[in-house]
This record gives C-alpha cells, sequence and structure tokens, in this order.
C-alpha cells in the first residue's frame, strides 16, 4: 500500500533521485579494456550527430565520479539511476567479464552506498556492442541470450551492493529510432526491422530479468523503465481515435502487452500485417518475456497529438524524435503527428505536468499492485552562467514544480510511486543533439568540465531534504 501523503509533502520513504546514462556521461571510452558501442560508431560517422561531436570525453565522469556523487550528497539526494555499460564489461558482447570494467563500477556503487545514496543500476541504456550489431543487432534473437549472459555478470558482481536493477531503458527507441527512422543508433531504417528489435528487446527483457533473479539476493528489485507515450487525439471522430490506437500499440502496447498482459495486443498484430508476419515469435517466447516484475519505471517528457490523414498525404511529425526522412512508426504513415499547444522546452517539446499524471493512473490501473517510479522526467533549456559564474533556471524549477506536483496528486489518488530520478544530473552528450541541449540540474563548463549546480539544483535539493516542494525559488 502506499504511504499516506498529504497535500504538501511525499512519503517519508519517497526517493529523489537523479539519473544518467553510460555514454553521455563516461568518457574514457578507450580506457580498461572497453570496446566501441553503437554509439561510438553512430557518433564518429560524419554527419550523424550535431557538429560532430562524440562521447569520447563527455563529461569524464570516468575519472571525476567522486567529485559528482559529492555534488549528490551535497545537494541531498537518497538515489542515484546510473547505467553500465555493456562494453565495458564484456567488450565483445560474449564471454567472461573484464574485472576492470566491473571494478569501475564497484567503485562508484561503494562511493554512492557511503555517501548514503542508493543506486538504481540501469544495465541497457542504448549502447550495443558494436560486434554485436555487426552480428545482426537486436533484430537477431541471438542478442536477447547475449544481453541475458551479460546480465547476469553484472548481476553477480553487484547484487550484493545493489537493491534496484533495471533491465532496459526506453527499449522503443532502442528499436524504432534506432531501426526505424534511424535518427539513433545504430541509424538503420528498416521497419521490418524495428519491430523485429522490439520484440528481442522484450525478450532480452525477460531473460535478463530471470538471470538476474537467478544470480541476486530475493531482496533486489527487477524493473524496466519505459517511455510510454500519453497518446491523445485531435478530436473524438473514430477516425482520430482509431489512428491514436494505432500509435499507442506501438509505443505502449508492444512492450507493456507482453511484460504486463502475457500477449501482444491483437490490434497491433494486425495494423503491422503489411510489414511483418511476427514469426519471429515462437513459442514460449511470451511467456519468457511475461516474467514477474517487482516495479515499474516510467520516463516522461511530453505528451503526443494525433489524428488521422485519410489521404495518406504525409503531414507534420511532429513527434518530437529528431528529423529524419522515415517514419519511427511502422505501418502508421496515415497518421498525423501535431505539436500540442502550451510552452516548450529547448527540444521543442510541451510543457504538460497533467501527461505524467495520466501516465502514472494508466499504469495504476494496468499493472495493479506494482509499484512506480518516474525514472526520468526533466527539461533542456538555454543554460548559462551569470557574470558572477551561477546559472539561474527558474524554467526548470517551474518545470520541476509543476511535474513533481502531478506526481504527488497521483499519489493522492492513489498510485504506489515510490520515487523520482530527474533527467539529468548533469548537462552531458544528448546523443544526436550532441552538446547543444543542456538537461542537467549541474551546469557543465564543457572546456573546462567544471561543475556548477543550478539554482534548479538547489530547489531540488531542498525538495529531496524535506520531502516537500519548496514554494521560493533557490539560488
Amino acid at each position: 500500500m502506499p504511504e499516506p501523503v498529504t497535500s504538501v509533502t511525499f512519503p517519508p520513504a519517497f526517493l529523489w533521485g537523479a539519473a544518467t546514462s553510460a555514454y553521455q556521461i563516461e568518457g574514457a571510452v578507450r580506457e580498461g579494456g572497453r570496446t566501441p558501442s553503437i554509439w561510438d560508431t553512430f557518433s564518429h560517422t560524419p554527419g550523424r550527430t550535431a557538429g560532430g561531436e562524440t562521447g569520447d570525453i563527455a563529461v569524464d565522469h570516468y575519472h571525476r565520479y567522486r567529485e559528482d556523487v559529492a555534488l549528490m550528497a551535497e545537494l541531498g539526494l537518497n538515489a542515484y539511476r546510473f547505467s553500465v555499460s555493456w562494453s565495458r564489461v564484456q567488450p565483445t558482447g560474449r564471454g567472461p567479464a573484464v574485472q576492470v570494467g566491473l571494478d569501475f563500477y564497484r567503485r562508484l556503487v561503494d562511493e554512492l552506498l557511503e555517501a548514503g545514496i542508493k543506486p538504481a543500476l540501469t544495465l541497457y541504456h542504448w549502447d550495443l556492442p558494436q560486434e554485436l550489431e555487426d552480428a545482426g543487432g537486436w533484430p537477431e534473437r541471438d542478442t536477447a541470450h547475449r544481453f541475458a549472459e551479460y546480465a547476469q555478470l553484472v548481476g553477480e558482481a553487484l547484487g550484493d551492493r545493489v537493491e534496484h536493477w533495471i533491465t532496459l531503458n526506453e527499449p522503443w527507441c532502442s528499436a524504432f529510432l534506432g531501426y526505424g527512422s534511424g535518427v539513433h543508433a545504430p541509424g538503420r531504417t528498416d521497419p521490418a526491422a524495428a519491430l523485429r528489435a522490439a520484440h528481442h528487446l522484450n525478450l532480452a527483457h525477460g531473460l535478463g530479468a530471470a538471470a538476474l533473479r537467478s544470480a541476486m539476493p530475493a531482496r533486489n528489485q527487477i524493473a524496466i523503465s519505459l517511455n510510454s507515450s500519453v497518446v491523445r487525439p485531435l478530436s473524438q471522430d473514430p477516425a482520430d481515435l482509431a489512428a491514436a490506437r494505432r500509435i499507442d500499440d506501438l509505443a505502449n502496447g508492444i512492450f507493456h502487452g507482453p511484460m504486463l498482459h502475457g500477449a501482444y495486443p491483437e490490434t497491433l498484430l494486425s495494423s503491422t500485417a503489411s510489414v511483418t508476419d511476427w514469426s519471429y515469435v515462437l513459442d514460449g517466447d511470451v511467456s519468457a518475456i511475461n516474467v514477474p516484475l517487482d516495479a515499474l519505471g516510467l520516463n516522461y517528457y511530453t505528451p503526443t497529438l494525433v489524428s488521422a490523414a485519410p489521404d495518406k498525404a504525409g503531414g507534420l511529425r511532429a513527434d518530437g524524435h529528431g528529423a529524419s526522412d522515415h517514419s519511427p512508426w511502422p505501418a502508421a504513415d496515415d497518421v498525423l503527428f501535431h505539436q500540442t499547444p502550451g510552452e516548450r522546452t529547448e527540444m521543442g517539446w510541451t510543457i504538460d505536468p497533467t501527461g505524467l499524471h495520466e501516465l502514472i493512473m494508466r499504469y495504476t490501473r494496468e499493472a495493479p499492485g506494482l509499484p512506480l517510479y518516474v525514472t526520468e522526467n526533466g527539461a533542456a533549456y538555454d543554460d548559462k552562467p551569470d557574470p558572477d559564474g551561477r546559472v539561474h533556471d527558474p524554467e526548470r524549477i517551474a518545470y520541476l514544480r509543476g511535474h513533481l506536483s502531478a506526481v504527488r496528486r497521483a499519489l493522492t489518488d492513489g498510485a504506489d510511486v515510490r520515487g523520482y530520478y530527474l533527467w539529468s544530473l548533469l548537462d552531458n552528450f544528448e546523443w544526436a543533439y550532441g552538446y547543444e541541449k543542456r538537461f542537467g540540474a549541474v551546469y557543465v563548463d564543457y572546456a573546462t568540465l567544471e561543475r556548477t549546480p543550478k539554482s534548479s539544483a538547489r530547489w531540488y535539493g531542498e525538495a529531496a531534504r524535506t520531502g516537500a516542494l519548496p514554494t521560493a525559488q533557490a539560488h
């Protein structure tokens, strides 16, 4: 049962965290035996990232992790969600672990625990070892089995100290941006491959969760982080409602159907029949995917607004997933995406906290009794230091207040939300956008790598320490 919550405070055991991912912050891409991931290859391919920027150095967290943990402790955070670089631990995606790679994460976890910060470990945040992509990547079934072996290695190494585990981060992005629209690594544009990738990512989650359970103490919590979309129809016209259902199936049902309900939605299978016959879903796959979860992570940034396009003329693809001539939505060329009204972040994403409340309440219904975490939520703004070197970001404070208020409202409505992870702890490499977009609560000078907490970091730290949303701006 959720702990009692008033209109002012959050539950005493609520986790106040920040989130990052390995390729976006670590750097040190050639140290300790690490080999290239698909993001190393992609970012070094001309024209793939803004300014040709890469994560080679990123914000050098690999060497500065102690400083970054000290920052979290100073701010008052009690949780930190990070990801493990698969190719740092298992360079070819096969075989034994490289202990020097695991040692980095052992040191990081020990530093967090010593600071009183609960680690939450994500096994996969989009950085597939390049050698596995060369063998076919996520569209190939073998990749799911390789992931399960990797999960077991990390579980055996860190399961005694890390209690919160996440198998995959946003498998939708891995499948549909990586293999559909091609705006993410590995940059392929094959709708059938994107759907195969989605299934094998689901299978990887199920096999990986089973491997973790075999390798770790029973007390540990296993979850997945989904970037489930809040899909809204432009009108109540039946054609628009059907368009919203199609996108909801491709964004949400394709993952939570087998994971939570033990089946892919029939409407998904029929709507994508022109692209794939789903023959790669073998007997036993769905039951392997449908393993019991201990929690569910939800990542939310902005809602999605769609309508039907009867003439199939194509339209605004304002779906927030980068510019591409190829759609990330297989068999949905007759669906139009619309910019939702309201203020926007630097990403062009509309600010709408009601979507977060809606998402939480949906999964309260989809998975009754399953604890929920907001594992990512945040905003990019054009942050700049003032003449005194301070970074004021009142827009991000307003964003956080709005979205945390939505979480609090969900708690009062009966949702079992146990934590919130701000995206992101640090300004970092923002994938295909390079270093153009700053999501961090901590400002990073990319020339010197100096860290400066923004006013939003102070504000959020006060919320973490008090369990209530500050009424005043932080300075």
